[in-house]
């Protein structure tokens, strides 16, 4: 049979497919109408295993595929049901919040928390997200989140990921703690550099001083040195900051090449980190919800049950979906042994249709479900 024979077969089977598929929808639209009356639960997961071992044991040897086949059928159905019925959620009551309280332009003042002093990366992140803020240096990412949290400043600036050392957990443990929105974000390229006072040389540095992410991202230039001390402080501008003003000749800085010039030092050595694709990605948070316009991601955290296929079930509401995951990193749960929470990326709009239904079904079915917000990247 030729091969242009064999595709009009298969298109004739996908037309078949889709009358059936179509066909099966319209019964579930049936089936919900039947729960709202019964306040019976979406999910029912003993019919769901009934189903796929019927079908898997009825499919022989091709039994993986119908298994996924008929797990993302399934998955399509409890989306659309939940659809349908409408059930109240707390991302629900949060993404409506969050629309109302935003707008089609995103602010370009307004009051802005950032940790660090001038020349910090932070900074020049707040820079970018907010051309006209106002800036309120702190002292440490938890003053950042307390300002916004109490209202003293609207927005707040934090890195929450690097390309070399991944995520910031500790600004994910603000997030949750706080409760604050994620209402955009940036990346930044990092270039770190040994700086020093005027006439030093780095043969003569007996201690260098940045904060613990760029020691991190500098870490075979620094194992490669003899005797000299590595100490972490808060910024990497406090660094370049403290050796200015300290007139140690043996003292450097990992900081930034425009920290050099506001702090009178002078570069040592620029091929200090370990890559030059070195991106730190910063967001901006408030306090109250909101949405601007353009907003094309959303960030999650969520914990699953602790059993098989847990986080399976998850990934197939999004593929069921088509929605591109541009994150997923897990972090263990303080105290609990083998159990994780899990941080999450998508490229997705609120808006689009579906997309509100299968958050709201991902919170009633995992264990923990947090919405930090839906935004834009520049």
């Amino acid at each position: 049979m030729e091969l242009s024979e064999l595709r009009s077969q298969i298109d004739a089977v996908d037309k078949e497919l889709l009358d059936l598929f179509l066909k099966r929808m319209d019964l579930t639209e049936e089936v919900s109408a039947r729960k709202r009356e019964g306040r019976i639960p979406i999910l029912d997961k003993q019919r769901e295993r009934e189903i796929l071992a019927r079908v898997t044991e009825a499919a022989g040897d091709r039994e993986r595929y119908a298994y996924h086949l008929f797990t993302t059928l399934m998955e399509l159905s409890r989306t659309r049901q939940a659809e349908l019925l409408g059930l109240p959620t707390r991302v629900g009551r949060e993404v409506e919040a969050a629309l109302a309280g935003g707008s089609e332009v995103f602010p370009q003042t307004g009051l802005v928390a950032c940790q660090g002093v001038e020349g910090a990366n932070s900074q020049a992140a707040c820079d970018r997200l907010l051309p006209r803020g106002h800036i309120m240096y702190v002292k440490t990412f938890r003053a950042v989140a307390s300002a916004v949290e109490s209202g003293l400043c609207k927005f707040g600036v934090l890195p929450i990921e690097n390309s070399s050392n991944g995520s910031v957990r500790a600004v994910y443990d603000l997030l949750q703690d706080y409760r604050l929105h994620i209402v955009r974000s940036t990346r930044l390229h990092i270039r770190h550099e040994l700086l020093a006072l005027p006439g030093a040389k780095q043969e003569d540095i007996q201690e260098i001083y940045s904060h613990e992410q760029a020691i991190g991202q500098c870490g075979k230039f620094l194992s490669a040195l003899n005797g000299v001390r590595i100490i972490p402080c808060d910024n990497t501008a406090v660094a370049a900051k403290l050796v200015a003003e300290s007139g140690n000749p043996h003292a450097a800085a990992l900081s930034s090449h425009s920290c050099a010039a506001l702090y009178g030092l002078e570069c040592l050595n620029d091929a200090v980190q370990d890559s030059d694709n070195n991106y730190t990605r910063f967001i901006c948070v408030s306090k109250d919800p909101a949405i601007y316009a353009g907003a094309s991601r959303i960030s999650l955290i969520l914990a699953t049950e602790n059993k098989p296929g847990a986080l399976y079930d998850v990934l197939a509401k999004l593929a069921a979906l088509g929605v591109n995951m541009t994150k997923l990193e897990s972090c263990p749960v303080t105290g609990r042994n083998f159990e994780f929470i899990f941080f999450i990326e998508l490229e997705a709009s609120v808006k689009e249709p579906g997309i509100l239904p299968m958050l709201e079904e991902m919170e009633r079915s995992c264990a923990a479900f947090l919405f930090l917000g839906s935004y834009a990247e520049i």
